[in-house]
């Protein structure tokens, strides 16, 4: 009797271990569904800059939050907020003066954070130039990738320090800029960035000394900013703010452990586009301290920020009177 009892006992621990089994399988297939599918395109192709975010993929905060992010890169610049505003990508990152020219063109999107809080993109000139500051450019050359913004850039330097803009020339180079300045095409440059081109230049034995514009005249814009749809922002607020949450701690990590971030980063890196190890270091050195909101969250966004680069680009016709700056950005 004690035999068939002990053989009994033992199916039904055998049941009950498979009906644990099967329960765990639910939860783990449970838990796969709760991921929700985010696609997030990069401004460029991955770079230093982009660190929190292989950080925040690599040490799970993103599946943390209930998130599986796929990152794209774009086929072409222009792509990412096109995209976003046409419903074919979560999110995007972007730069805060595009997407204010863009909702000038009636494409509907939104930033809903700051990840570089100051500009990049800044006016170069070899170190042993004659040029000290923008009145000196009268006469000279500025190669640039013929962008009205450069242009506006450029001419808002030179009339804050007090020089004549109708004397400088714009020369468009394309995305050729190393070249054109390695090459002396151009007397100076914009739209290369203090973080890439400078350094790449300077490693290359072309060093150069850059003129920051938000020293002359132009708003202390954010270079780089994480863009959603309108429609999307409002339908799924949740996601956003789990987004923002797991970068955030992606950030905090890339800050406190460097080399470790950029070692994550450099796994990830695109075979058609390799890092070098120095720049990247170099870069990551400079966009730490320019990526910090202070006492506010990681992505915070300044009203007073887009009031002022709304009304500058407005000055400057880059956009229409009617853009609005509070409409183009959100907090979460």
């Amino acid at each position: 009797m004690k035999k068939v009892s002990i053989i009994i006992l033992g199916l039904m621990l055998l049941v009950l271990s498979a009906c644990g089994k099967n329960d765990d399988s639910a939860a783990e297939k449970k838990g796969d569904q709760k991921l929700e599918k985010v696609t997030l395109m990069l401004d460029w192709y991955p770079n230093a800059v982009h660190s929190f975010l292989y950080a925040a993929e690599e040490k799970g905060y993103f599946k943390e939050q209930g998130l599986d992010v796929n990152i794209e890169m774009p086929a072409d610049t222009n792509d990412p907020l096109k995209l976003v505003a046409a419903g074919q990508i979560d999110m995007a990152l972007s730069y805060q003066p595009q997407v204010l020219v863009a909702r000038g063109e009636d494409i509907p999107v939104q930033s809903f954070g700051a990840i570089v809080r100051h500009p990049l993109n800044q006016l170069m000139v070899p170190a042993d130039s004659a040029i000290k500051s923008p009145k000196d450019l009268a006469g000279q050359t500025i190669g640039y990738p013929s962008i009205p913004l450069d242009e506006a850039i450029v001419q808002t330097m030179v009339k804050s320090d007090g020089g004549d803009a109708s004397k400088i020339k714009m020369v468009d180079v394309g995305w050729d800029l190393i070249p054109a300045m390695a090459t002396k095409k151009t007397n100076a440059l914009i739209g290369g960035y203090i973080n890439h081109e400078k350094l790449l230049l300077d490693k290359e034995g072309h060093p150069m000394r850059t003129l920051n514009p938000a020293d002359y005249g132009v708003p202390d814009y954010y270079e780089l900013v994480l863009v959603g749809s309108e429609k999307e922002l409002k339908a799924k607020p949740d996601v956003f703010k789990k987004f923002m949450t797991a970068i955030g701690k992606g950030q905090k990590y890339v800050q406190d452990h460097p080399e470790e971030g950029l070692s994550i980063l450099l796994n990830h890196e695109d075979k058609s586009s390799p890092l070098e190890k120095d720049i990247e270091t170099k870069s990551l050195e400079i966009l730490l301290p320019l990526m910090d909101a202070k006492d506010q969250s990681f992505g915070y966004q300044d009203p007073q920020t887009w009031d002022h680069v709304a009304k500058w680009l407005i000055d400057n016709k880059v956009i229409k009177s009617g853009v609005k700056a509070e409409d183009a950005f959100v907090n979460f």
